[in-house]
């Protein structure tokens, strides 16, 4: 009866212990399960941004500049002349035609410097090459974007959604595929945004524990923490000077996003119950946040024209050595390095704020939201028997349209975003709405320049973000009435989507249709 006894003991010790185990291997393959849509999802922004990547083996709207820019950069340091009519030279292979002469280029040079990496690393004749690095940059902004939206809405399914609809997104594919400077200063912003909003969470938690400590000893509660000991702030000055140091407009990110740390600072001390005086920040926390993120933004820029400074033959590199240009006076001392850099500077400025060459793909700011004006980056037509047009005629046509469906209903998401923070002061509808105001408003200010709409890229992220939360509003949540009508409504829109990019995705990418394929696309007389 023992020896039974103590058999049955065993039995039940090892069956516990075998429940126990699978317990563990189910919650082992659930943790796994929910980044299976995350994983998904990377790999489908990888298929739509790396296949056929090399085609066309032309350079397409304004790779003419930035690939050729780029190369020259990587070979002496500083953009170079080409001679006339480089590019049926350059696409043939013959890439070493570059001179010593120097060129004058509008924008900082790191965007050219992350192209250059791809042609170094796959050869400058290779088109594969010109185009890697921005489309690894699209593939790295749809996962940055996943984790944005898990940490802003607290949900994986979430996070999905939003990366599945960056990922599918005409805009965003074609910008990937394209070796232009824009998806560039999108990552490294939408990088800030990140930042920004890792330090309001851990900002806020340090006040509140430093208050309640004062508190709990009695004492008078005072500012709170160091105002200057902000890493994710540091983060983020980092992360808007490399927006920068692609193109100018990365400082719009910096001065919005600086602001909007002082403000809700100021919020988070008022609710905490501290004197007016001391929640108005404006003479601790201004300062405080513009040292924190300014200084390192200014550092990263100047860094990201080392090649200018190392070399001797930069545009503009001596124009302080020239007789009568120096500047004189208290200014006199300044080393002439420095002064040619700053004139060159004034000079770059001067060409962004008159620069209205008309265009025929220029889009006036007010039209970016409602896709009015897309750019045509690349567009051949053929007849039977011509490059393998088997129709009566072919198109080949590289649009920078983004998918219609995302877009206009992120415009409606948009607005019903700036009601709820009238109406309910959400603070995740206020750091959403920021980024809008940050990569898009300031372009307001330019209505006369030439600008277009694949600019539109820079904000997009934060338009992807507005609809994730209100496709959240339309599902409600499972203890809701509404719930399974919700889910129905919104999984419609994602087939719905879906399909929409599997149809325009011949436009986005150059592959070859008859021409009446082309003509179906055309929703708007203005699209052509």
């Amino acid at each position: 009866m023992r020896r039974a006894h103590n058999r049955n003991e065993c039995s039940l010790a090892a069956g516990e212990g075998a429940a126990h185990y699978d317990g563990e291997v189910l919650l082992t393959l659930r943790h796994h399960a929910r980044w299976a849509g995350p994983v998904a999802v990377t790999l489908l922004a990888a298929v739509l941004r790396l296949w056929n990547l090399g085609s066309p083996h032309h350079l397409v709207f304004d790779e003419t500049y930035y690939v050729k820019d780029a190369w020259s950069l990587w070979g002496n340091g500083y953009e170079s002349a080409w001679p006339e009519n480089a590019n049926p030279l350059f696409e043939a292979g013959q890439t070493a035609i570059f001179g010593t002469d120097p060129s004058f280029v509008v924008h900082p040079p790191l965007g050219k410097w992350l192209i250059a990496l791809g042609m170094a690393a796959l050869g400058a004749d290779s088109s594969w090459g010109w185009r890697i690095s921005t489309a690894v940059i699209g593939i790295l902004a749809v996962v940055l974007l996943m984790l944005i939206a898990r940490k802003l809405f607290g949900s994986v399914a979430l996070a999905t959604l939003a990366g599945f609809l960056l990922a599918i997104d005409g805009n965003a594919i074609v910008m990937s595929r394209v070796a232009l400077l824009d998806n560039s200063v999108m990552f490294f912003g939408l990088l800030g945004f990140g930042a920004v909003l890792l330090d309001r969470q851990w900002h806020a938690t340090r006040l509140a524990v430093r208050l309640a400590e004062q508190r709990a000893a009695g004492k008078q509660p005072g500012w709170g923490p160091a105002l200057w000991w902000r890493p994710w702030l540091l983060g983020a000055g980092l992360a808007f000077g490399l927006c920068s140091s692609v193109k100018w407009s990365g400082f719009y990110f910096l001065a919005a996003f600086g602001v909007y740390v002082v403000v809700v600072d100021a919020l988070a001390r008022r609710r905490e119950g501290l004197p007016f005086w001391l929640s108005a920040a404006l003479l601790k926390q201004a300062p405080a946040t513009f040292l924190t993120m300014v200084p390192i933004a200014a550092a990263t820029l100047i860094v990201s024209w080392t090649g200018w400074f190392i070399t001797s033959n930069g545009f503009y590199r001596h124009w302080a050595d020239q007789p009568g240009t120096a500047w004189t006076g208290a200014l006199a001392w300044v080393p002439h390095t420095v002064q040619s850099f700053w004139h060159y500077q004034v000079a770059i400025y001067q060409y962004h704020v008159g620069l209205s060459t008309p265009h025929p793909y220029q889009a006036n700011p007010l039209t970016w939201l409602f896709m009015i004006r897309p750019t045509s980056m690349y567009y051949v037509g053929t007849t039977a028997g011509q490059g393998g047009c088997t129709f009566d005629s072919c198109s080949e046509a590289i649009t920078g349209l983004g998918n219609p469906l995302i877009w206009w209903a992120a415009d409606i998401a948009l607005f019903y975003l700036v009601y709820r923070l009238v109406r309910y002061r959400e603070w995740r509808v206020g750091l959403i709405l920021m980024g809008i105001v940050a990569a898009y408003l300031p372009w307001l200010m330019y209505l006369h320049r030439t600008v277009f709409e694949f600019y539109s890229i820079a904000f997009e992220p934060y338009l992807i973000l507005a609809l994730t939360l209100a496709l959240a509003r339309v599902m409600g949540t499972p203890t809701d009435a509404r719930w399974p009508v919700g889910i129905r409504l919104v999984f419609v829109f994602v087939v719905m989507a879906t399909l929409i990019t599997a149809f325009f995705y011949p436009l986005w990418t150059g592959l070859q249709t008859p021409f009446w394929y082309w003509q179906l696309h055309i929703w708007l007389p203005s699209w052509r």
